[in-house]
Order: C-alpha cells, then structure tokens, then sequence
C-alpha cells in the first residue's frame, strides 16, 4: 500500500472556555481528541479549557481496517510531539463496550469486537478511552458547548442518519453494555420505511438528511410542477436533489422545499417529545449537517414539540438549542472525557 503524504499539524483558532460543570485545574496536561470516520481520522491536541491548540487529519484506511489503529498512532505521535500529554480520547463510529476499550460493531471499517483500546495504548504508550463518535460529540456540547450551563441534555445529530447522546445529572448514559441512546432507532412507524439497521420504522428513516432528500424527490417525481425549483437546481433529474439543493430552495421560500422541512421538523419533534417523557431533559441540542438550516429544521421540530408532548401545557417545556462546537464537537468531547477518565 502507498504511503500517504504525511500533513503537519497546524493551529486551530482559539476554543470555548471552561465549563461551569467541572472547571479543569489550570495546570492540566494536554490530551488528543480523535474522531475516527469511515473516510477521516481527524485529531486535535486540546487544553484543559477545551481549546484545540492543533489539529490533523488523514485519510482513513477503510480498506485495511487493521490499520487504522496504526494511522491512529501516527496522528497521536504527530499531536503528541513537543507536549507532556496525559491521555487518548477516541470517538468510533459504532458501538463501544462497558469498559470503553473495544469496538463491537462498526459498519463503515467492518470492525467486530476490535481491541481499539489495547492497539493504541500499546503503540503510543499513553491511557486511551475508546467511546462511541456520537456520545463524544454529545459530552463536547455538554461540557463546553450549547449544553454548558445545564446538567441533563440530549444531543442529536441529525445528518445523513440520526445519532445522540444523552447526559442525566453530569453523567454520560451508556447502559449496561455500553450501546445506549441509539436515538436515530427508536421505532415510531410500525412496519414503517426500511431503516439501514435492518429495522423498519426508525426515526432516522423520517428525521434525517436522507429522509429530507427522500421527500423532496419524492415530490419531484409525482409532481413536477410543485418540484419545479428542486428540479433546476438538479438539472431536471429528481434523482439528483440533495440536501444543499432542499435547503437553497427553501432559503429562498419555495412551497416544496419548505414542505420538507415541515415533514422532517415534525418527526424531530414528535421524537423529542416521546424522549422528552422518558429523560426530561433540561434542552435538547441539534447538531449535524442538517441543522445548519437552522429555523427551517427547528422551527418546526419546536411546534411539533409542544404540541405532542404528554401534558405539556401542565409541565415545564426542554429547550431546543442549535449545537455551537460544530464539526469540532467530536474531537473536543473525545479529548475531555480522556481527561476525566
């Protein structure tokens, strides 16, 4: 295999500062936040006060999954130079165990029960926390992001598919075996629209990016005229919509492009208001791709909120929040939680 030019690491502009929730002691070591992708492995050297002081990133090695704990290694060694760093973050893509060490399942690297942990203590010689990509993102926002001045938050990533994480009373739920707050499946249509996780009727099949295209195609196809905007901004072919297209289109008040987001806002916040009744958070934060049109995805997730959820008008109502930390969430959870390990 050819080896891949090797970038420098470079410095990041300044970071949020400290949470109220644990204020870090200002002589704490630097740790190394990693977010492991199925196509990048992108890594910041973090201070105590969440600020990411440099960053790389590479490719992913999808095709050799046993060599992404190397490439892991190398970024590490390439943050690592120069610091006294005290510990390994890493945020995968899959489900992690109890003991946040292995990666039990990872649909985009194919790896099963892979000792991620012990790879990479082994060839960096530093403590490593393994934890699921989406809690890492959650623990960023909730530490040193949009959930900062709360102690129960949700936190849904609403992208291509749907994922979260969940904090109750300052604490990371990760269930008995490590897999828990897999929000993008909880069921909400019985026998529903097929879902990637072999499931049918998931809320990621009503909720996410993939669904928004799916019902702006959708109403190219059966209805043209109604799809005209969609359709020129796709060269004619409704197959070709994407996201960006629903969001320009809708930016720019068109009726179909609109009907999207009401569709995709409504399943958000009719599936809040279920997690709502079960968690009671204090807010709810969006993030993801998806959330970067703004009121157009939560301002109707908010009606469809308040208006499905148990007894709302006799109970206090969970705010809803835009996440602030952006694609860097992952990397500046996955660096705190080494540190708080």
């Amino acid at each position: 295999m050819p080896t891949l030019p090797q970038p420098a690491p470079h410095v990041a502009p300044p970071g949020p500062a400290t949470s109220p929730h644990r204020p870090a002691p200002a002589e704490s070591r630097p740790t190394i936040g990693v977010d492991v992708g199925g196509t990048k492995i992108a890594a910041g050297l973090v201070d105590a006060t969440g600020r990411i002081l440099a960053t790389v990133r590479r490719p992913t090695p999808a095709e050799d999954s046993a060599r992404v704990a190397t490439t892991i290694a190398e970024v590490v060694t390439d943050l690592a130079a120069g610091h006294d760093v005290e510990a390994i973050g890493i945020g995968a893509a899959g489900f992690v165990d109890a003991t946040r060490s292995t990666v039990l399942f990872a649909p985009n690297l194919a790896w099963r029960d892979e000792p991620l942990r012990r790879k990479v203590e082994e060839r960096c010689g530093l403590p490593v926390v393994v934890e699921n990509d989406a809690n890492a993102a959650a623990w960023g926002e909730f530490r040193l992001g949009a959930a900062r001045d709360v102690s129960s938050a949700v936190v849904i990533t609403v992208g291509t598919g749907i994922g979260g994480g969940v904090i109750l009373d300052d604490r990371l739920v990760r269930g008995t075996h490590g897999v828990a707050a897999e929000i993008g499946h909880i069921k909400v249509v019985r026998r529903g629209r097929r879902c990637g996780c072999g499931q049918r009727g998931c809320l990621e099949s009503y909720a996410s990016g993939r669904a928004l295209v799916r019902e702006a195609r959708e109403i190219a196809t059966t209805s043209p005229h109604d799809g005209a905007r969609l359709l020129e901004l796709a060269g004619g072919h409704p197959e070709d919509i994407t996201g960006p297209h629903v969001t320009q289109a809708a930016q720019e008040g068109d009726p179909a492009a609109l009907e999207c987001f009401e569709q995709v806002g409504w399943w958000l916040g009719s599936g809040m208001a279920d997690l709502a009744a079960v968690l009671d958070p204090a807010i709810f934060v969006i993030a993801g791709g998806v959330s970067e049109s703004g009121d157009l995805l939560l301002a109707p997730a908010r009606r469809a909120f308040e208006s499905t959820l148990s007894a709302g008008a006799f109970r206090p109502v969970a705010e809803i929040r835009r996440a602030t930390l952006g694609n860097e969430a992952g990397i500046i959870g996955a660096a705190d939680l080494a540190r708080t390990r």
